[in-house]
């Protein structure tokens, strides 16, 4: 897979619309929290800067509902953006109206806007045509940097990509890496190959499990989806989450991996508890022995010695998922654990975004990963074999 690169484009003293993704937490006074995400698309926007680019910016930001909401404003982007960058960052009044459209007209080499929130649009998350037509009007060039919202087909992501020809347009230095990375670790990793999944449901990641089944040597399977796998074998789970009507996928993926010769793990123990939260008594117990009445929240001490034990050969290291309900603290030792086995690895360790990604910044262990996502749903999509909508648009044929 070729994708346009921006280094190819003739930029200079032109005008950008950079697609990024500043979807990121904030306090309830609306201070950000972590600006990771804003601070991995400053190369990108650094680039075109360099290049005398008048630059609009557009990204989403939580969900809003009916149009534009205070609380679901850029403004506190555009702050940071302006004192990561050290320019001025002009915020747009809303995404489309007669100011905006005024203020991207007369954008200047050497500027910054921002538009507001694009889910203020209802068009956005439909990939409305007009929409994707007034976006694209704004500027001469399109780039995308929006890694973790490429897997959506969105008016700001795929639609405007559309109005744009193989010479004006291309992935940013974000979206290009991710795309690189994830290509070369599923396609070409270096054996043996070690798949962790976890998380809480099979459904999210079903089609994830088929796909790396032929391509991994080893999969671990933690969290709340392992026991539909358990149950599935003939366990008595209590009551831990169970999909029941996915026990004869959960079989047949294991079939599978048994007939590739695919070493398949599940965890061996597990800490139970009677309620879902944080007070409730917690306790070590075998899988063979989970009381009816409790419920699996995290992988036992035996687990996480079994697992650190598989992982020790491994070259290459792929995690999506969580091994338990790591933001109470009673059950994130599972996690926490693995977390710093994987960090220790000399592999190639890869962190799929979402709540991974989320948890080895909570465990310190972030700067000892080789890489880590910056999106969950996207990389899941990547895992899985898709081409996401955002990407596909600027595939060069």
């Amino acid at each position: 897979m070729k994708l346009q690169d921006i280094k190819d484009l003739n930029l200079t003293g032109k005008k950008v619309f950079i697609r990024c993704d500043f979807n990121v937490p904030v306090d309830e006074y609306q201070n950000i929290t972590d600006d990771r995400r804003i601070k991995s698309a400053l190369n990108t926007i650094r680039y075109c800067l360099d290049n005398d680019c008048a630059i609009i910016i557009a990204s989403h930001f939580g969900r809003p509902k009916d149009g534009f909401e205070d609380k679901f404003s850029l403004n506190p982007v555009a702050k940071r953006l302006h004192k990561l960058l050290d320019e001025d960052v002009k915020l747009a009044p809303n995404v489309i109206c007669n100011e905006t459209i005024a203020m991207a007209n007369e954008l200047k080499s050497g500027e910054i806007m921002l538009l507001e929130n694009m889910r203020f649009e209802k068009g956005e998350t439909k990939n409305d045509p007009q929409l994707s037509q007034t976006l694209a009007d704004m500027a001469d060039f399109y780039i995308n940097d929006a890694f973790g919202v490429s897997h959506r087909a969105h008016a700001s992501v795929e639609g405007i990509a559309q109005h744009f020809d193989t010479e004006h347009k291309a992935a940013g230095f974000l979206l290009a890496r991710e795309i690189k990375f994830f290509y070369h670790i599923i396609e070409e990793p270096k054996r043996p190959f070690v798949s962790i999944v976890g998380g809480s449901k099979v459904s999210g990641k079903l089609e994830a499990l088929y796909n790396l089944v032929p391509k991994v040597d080893k999969i671990i399977i933690g969290g709340g989806m392992a026991f539909t796998f358990l149950k599935a074998l003939g366990y008595e789970i209590g009551n831990s989450l169970v999909e029941d009507d996915l026990m004869p996928e959960a079989l047949k993926i294991m079939e599978e991996a048994k007939k590739l010769g695919v070493k398949f793990y599940l965890l061996v123990d597990v800490i139970a508890a009677q309620e879902f939260n944080s007070e409730s008594i917690a306790k070590e117990t075998t899988i063979q022995e989970i009381p009816a009445d409790w419920m699996g929240l995290d992988i036992g001490p035996a687990s996480s010695i079994l697992f650190e034990q598989v992982l020790e050969d491994a070259n290459t290291i792929l995690w999506n998922g969580p091994m338990g309900v790591y933001e109470m603290d009673k059950f994130a030792k599972g996690s926490t654990k693995l977390s710093h086995v994987v960090a220790k690895s000399l592999a190639t360790t890869v962190v799929g975004g979402g709540d991974t990604a989320d948890l080895v910044r909570r465990t310190g262990d972030e700067d000892e990963m080789t890489f880590i996502s910056t999106g969950g749903g996207a990389s899941l999509e990547l895992i899985e074999g898709k081409v996401l909508p955002g990407v596909k648009a600027l595939i060069v044929e």
